[in-house]
Order: structure tokens, then C-alpha cells, then sequence
């Protein structure tokens, strides 16, 4: 019981992220590499050959590493930053 509510929360945080991150993904005021590293993190979010948590990781890998951009407009960073925090608390 206990772990398919977890489940569910993971996947609702999931959704939540690639919500943002879609919305990142197509600001055209965003630099091109830091909307295709949201890209990518989504790609990573959805990738169904890991588990929830490797892929919450490997999002906030990519986001991480972009996160220093100093390209990066200040509101991005401030959503790609929500985004990480939401994955953070997805373990396996």
C-alpha cells in the first residue's frame, strides 16, 4: 500500500518538472543550449529503461551543470532550481 503512494507521488512530482521544464523548453527568451538541456532532462525523466530515482538523478545532473550558465536569465534559474528540488526527494 505504502509504496504504491509513493509511486504516485514520484510520478506526480515527474509530471510537475516536465511541466516546468516544457515551459523552459520553449522560451524563445532562453539561450538555445539552456532550453536544450531542459530538453534533454526531460528526456531523461521519461526514459522508462531507468528507475524513478536514476532519473530524477540524471535530471538534476543536467540541470546542475546548466544551472552555472552565467547566460542563464535569473527566472529560469530560479524555475530550473524548483525543478531539482522537486526531484530531489524521489529515491529508489
Amino acid at each position: 500500500m505504502q509504496k504504491a503512494k509513493k509511486k504516485e507521488e514520484y510520478e506526480s512530482r515527474i509530471k510537475q518538472a516536465l511541466g516546468v521544464l516544457n515551459e523552459v523548453s520553449n522560451d524563445n527568451t532562453t539561450p538555445r543550449n539552456i532550453r536544450r538541456a531542459a530538453k534533454d532532462a526531460m528526456d531523461s525523466l521519461q526514459d522508462k529503461a531507468h528507475s524513478v530515482g536514476v532519473r530524477a538523478s540524471n535530471a538534476i545532473s543536467m540541470l546542475d551543470e546548466i544551472s552555472q550558465d552565467p547566460n542563464m536569465p535569473q527566472y529560469t534559474r530560479v524555475r530550473l532550481w524548483n525543478v531539482a528540488s522537486l526531484l530531489e526527494a524521489i529515491k529508489d
